[in-house]
């Protein structure tokens, strides 16, 4: 399916999901333009891959690939749903040398974000998009179409020479990690619970949770670790592979602590121990990302086991 972006001598398609090509264009695109702002590329192809084949992303309808006279890309936008909430991620990733494109792209995965949500059943959309702080072009343009500085995101890394100490086990405690069907729906259940009062969060059904992270290729479901305190489940954390191809890093996508059971010292027990999982695994240090304005007190958390911010996001959002 091929569609005009109201700019003339460019050519708009659909973007097409099991293309490598396409998911290598649009990675490059995406480097190229992440360098300019912040000296280094921050997305893998494996990450680009992920983002077309997310089960919440309809490539047919919510994603853009602009290519200009000789067939180069030069433009890459996306719309994609939050469960069946009324909050829509988008982005707008345009090549330096066509900044004609960058208006009409921001329109279109504005208004796209406005039906996605209508076909939910809502009568608003919630429209968000992640902004590196350096990037003052792409903050301007957010600026001048009603967008506004609504969170931040700090990207935090630890570091890890040699072996790192794995914590003891608090009394009553056991840990269990996600290669059976039912840690991981206690994962989920954890998970749900202990993000419910977080800014952007969308409630998922488990099935929908499996098939989105099973998806991934990042996704190592032996990372995945439930606590439990007298056998019931308190306590989660899911690390991935998202760091391991570019930086040899672990990521911790997702720490949670049922709200009942915080102030007891879990949530840094169990961070404590995916430093010594990654440790273990030769990796060169653990990341994860925090909402600077986070309901727990989780950037002090982390900053106190020895972690640095190496990076921060801005999520500007407009509702609609």
């Amino acid at each position: 399916m091929k569609t005009t972006i109201p700019a003339a001598g460019y050519v708009t398609r659909r973007p097409l999901v099991r293309d490598a090509r396409d998911a290598r264009e649009i990675h490059e695109l995406i480097s190229l333009c992440d360098t300019q702002v912040i000296g280094k590329a921050d997305m893998t192809l494996d990450d680009v891959a992920d983002q077309l084949n997310d089960s919440s992303f309809d490539a047919e309808s919510d994603g853009w690939l602009v290519h200009d006279e000789t067939g180069r890309l030069v433009a890459w936008a996306w719309a994609c749903r939050k469960g069946g909430s009324d909050n829509v991620d988008v982005d707008v990733v345009v090549h330096p040398a066509t900044p004609d494109l960058t208006g009409p792209l921001w329109d279109t995965v504005t208004e796209r974000a406005g039906q996605i949500t209508a076909e939910l059943g809502h009568d608003r959309a919630v429209v968000d998009i992640g902004l590196y702080r350096e990037d003052s072009g792409k903050r301007a343009v957010a600026a001048a179409r009603g967008f506004a500085a609504a969170t931040s995101f700090i990207r935090l890394r630890a570091d890890h020479e040699g072996a790192v100490p794995r914590p003891e086990l608090p009394a009553g405690m056991t840990v269990h990690h996600g290669l059976t069907e039912e840690v991981r729906r206690q994962g989920h259940a954890v998970e749900q619970s202990g993000f419910a009062e977080h800014f952007g969060f969308a409630p998922k059904d488990y099935d929908e949770w499996y098939g989105e992270l099973d998806s991934s290729v990042s996704t190592d479901w032996a990372q995945l670790a439930v606590a439990r305190l007298d056998g019931e489940p308190v306590a989660m954390l899911l690390g991935t592979n998202a760091f391991l191809g570019d930086e040899n890093c672990g990521y911790v996508r997702r720490l949670a602590v049922l709200p009942a059971f915080r102030g007891r010292g879990l949530g840094r027990f169990m961070l404590r121990g995916a430093f010594a999982d990654d440790a273990r695994r030769g990796r060169a240090g653990t990341y994860l990302h925090v909402d600077a304005n986070n309901s727990t007190p989780a950037l002090g958390l982390y900053l106190s086991v020895g972690m640095r911010q190496v990076l921060a996001i801005d999520v500007w959002r407009r509702t609609i």
